[in-house]
């Protein structure tokens, strides 16, 4: 693959409009020396305000126990800043590192107050009181000059190491330096009993951690006094290999103390040479080689996050929570004409003529209001004709649905599709009793604020796959397979009694029409007792093969050929031979007068595989489900 190029260098955003650079002064300073707490406040405010004057950016820390800074900006805006901190008791000594870039290293001013200054979780430890001896630059120059017998420590992060350290330095490969109690208190007694210099950036976490080193029982233990930065100062690059990362946008400084060549991961923030950013796997603004995931690890760790999310809402059972539900009653054909209150029971079956009589005396049945105010509605008459594709709003107020099995496996995510396994019962989208205990509104949730849109249907008591697009185009080519008859569909079920049969082909017409009950009977020639043929029927056909016998039930394979409502159960109803479990067949095909689906014992019917042509690559692909959801 070519060759990327490096991120840019960072802008120079204190320039005069004819281009020329400003001198940028770049400061680092911290003392631990208390500030009395109640004076935090007042500090920070002064500082906020004199920095905004001057025009200054960076980071000023406040504690109880100190101060730390890094500011860049115009010699006479540092001076001045500068002047203000020794103003603060026990400030006037601080000590400060300075570098001169072209360019403003930092993007904003923030001025905080917090617990510490440098964070090291231990409250037992106090910088101030008997902190290890300090010794200079030079001094260990020539300590290390001299090959005396003295380990060095880097108390450094692990990011911070990787640029650059000291010649045969300690790393105790930390995250963070709260790691740090922990990691030295591992090191090996003869460590312990030699001279050993810690050493950090600017000074301030060795300061930090002397007090505690002691109590760990090293016996002489040193910090280098100004940290690395001190040290360029004065010795520059001996016995120093690497660069030094610093806390702004130059990211690391050579030992000329002059920028180098390093840049930040923008994801990650980890610290990137030119080696690591000329890496196939630096991608800018996106991944680096310490944070790239390759992709099929990252689908799996997506994968894994989205099936906990999914599972938390589902097992929430929303829906059983009593919430007002409004939902939309649509007049449909077969109804037009008729009163209101002799419509509704033809819409809706599972209320009686007096119920809805009662919600519509209550102001629970109402049409929407001229007006854009939300659920704003008017009052309606019983026996007012209704139209076809007539709205009218049912509210109801304190509504619990039935509880479901939250069950449902992510199978497969792409940009395109989502493939999952269903538990039952379990409806596909809000219908009858159900509104938020759907697979529908589960997966809503789980991926808003994305739509997702089922490609088919599938019964609420029936298990398995379920595959839904992620986009209007990839709706239309996937939705088009299913009812064009170009998808392979396997499922399983138990039904009952012994088939005479091993292999059979159901070709029974199914009526277009619904039952007041929901579900749907055999064509008018195929009826049990005769009936008159209806040129609405539809035709039908399902493959079936007996796969297992098992005492009175046997578990059958069911490939269907056409894509009807509830074919296969009532093929197999008709066979003599319904699903175990089934609530509404019966044998024959007729169908029992209601279906208490969530009262029922689970039906036995379960989507096994799926095979059709990928909407976006056009790659047949097949998804399997796990078959022990359906078993006895």
């Amino acid at each position: 693959m070519p060759t990327q190029s490096p991120p840019s260098q960072p802008p120079p955003f204190d320039q005069q409009e004819t281009g020329d650079p400003q001198e940028i002064v770049n400061i680092a300073a911290y003392r631990f020396s208390p500030i009395a707490v109640d004076q935090l406040q007042t500090i920070r405010e002064k500082f906020r305000a004199l920095c905004r004057t001057l025009e200054l950016k960076g980071t000023i820390l406040l504690s109880h126990e100190g101060i730390n800074l890094f500011l860049a900006g115009s010699r006479s805006a540092v001076d001045s800043v500068l002047a203000e901190v020794r103003s603060i008791p026990g400030m006037a000594s601080i000590p400060v590192k300075e570098s001169i870039t072209d360019y403003q290293p930092f993007h904003r001013m923030l001025v905080k107050i917090k617990r510490e200054i440098i964070p090291v979780g231990c409250q037992e430890i106090e910088p101030v009181v008997d902190a290890s001896p300090k010794i200079s630059p030079r001094e260990l120059k020539v300590w290390l000059d001299e090959h005396r017998d003295v380990a060095l420590l880097d108390t450094r992060n692990d990011y911070e190491v990787a640029l650059g350290t000291f010649e045969g330095a300690i790393d105790l490969n930390l995250r963070t330096f709260r790691e740090f109690p922990e990691a030295a208190a591992q090191l090996p007694d003869e460590i312990k009993k030699k001279a050993v210099v810690m050493f950090c950036t600017g000074g301030i976490r060795c300061e930090k951690i002397g007090p505690y080193m002691k109590g760990l029982g090293f016996e002489k233990i040193y910090q280098l006094e100004g940290g690395i930065l001190k040290y360029f100062e004065e010795c520059n690059q001996s016995h120093y290999q690497g660069d030094c990362f610093v806390f702004d946008h130059r990211v690391a400084i050579d030992p000329a103390l002059a920028p180098s060549d390093t840049r930040e991961c923008f994801a990650c923030k980890h610290p990137l040479t030119p080696d690591d950013y000329h890496s196939s796997k630096f991608r800018e603004g996106i991944s680096c080689p310490y944070c790239y995931v390759p992709p099929e690890i990252q689908r799996e760790q997506e994968l894994k996050t989205r099936q906990a999310t999914i599972t938390r809402i589902a097992n929430e059972q929303r829906g059983c929570v009593p919430y007002t539900n409004r939902r939309w009653i649509s007049i449909p054909k077969q109804a037009a004409g008729l009163p209101l209150i002799e419509a509704l029971p033809l819409t809706y079956s599972g209320y009686t003529t007096d119920q809805w009589m009662q919600a519509i005396a209550s102001g629970a049945i109402a049409l929407p209001a001229a007006t854009s105010e939300e659920w704003k509605t008017v009052s309606v008459d019983p026996q007012r004709v209704v139209r076809e594709g007539e709205r009218y709003l049912h509210t109801i107020e304190d509504y619990t649905e039935p509880p479901i099995d939250p069950s449902i496996e992510l199978l497969h995510e792409d940009e395109a599709i989502v493939v999952v396994s269903k538990g039952a019962p379990l409806p596909l989208h809000a219908s009858g009793r159900y509104q938020k205990n759907t697979l529908e509104a589960i997966l809503l949730a789980a991926y808003h604020p994305e739509k997702l849109r089922p490609a088919h249907r599938i019964d609420a008591m029936t298990t398995g796959l379920v595959v839904f697009t992620r986009k209007y185009q990839f709706a239309s080519r996937l939705q088009s397979q299913f009812s064009e008859g170009k998808v392979e569909k396997t499922y399983l079920a138990w039904v009952e009694g012994s088939p005479t049969w091993d292999q059979i082909t159901c070709d029974l017409p199914i009526a277009s029409e619904p039952l007041p009950n929901g579900g749907r009977r055999l064509g008018g020639e195929s009826r049990l007792g005769g009936g008159v043929p209806n040129r609405f029927d539809q035709e039908a056909s399902t493959e079936f093969k007996v796969l297992e016998r098992r005492g009175d039930s046997s578990l059958v394979q069911a490939i269907p050929r056409t894509g009807r409502t509830h074919q296969i159960r009532i093929h197999l109803a008709a066979l003599g031979h319904p699903i175990v479990g089934d609530p509404l067949y019966l044998p024959g095909g007729d169908s029992r007068a209601a279906d208490n689906t969530n009262e029922a014992a689970p039906m036995l019917l379960h989507a096994w595989k799926l095979a059709f042509d990928h909407p976006k690559t056009g790659q047949r692909i097949t998804f399997c489900s796990d078959p022990s959801r359906c078993d006895l």
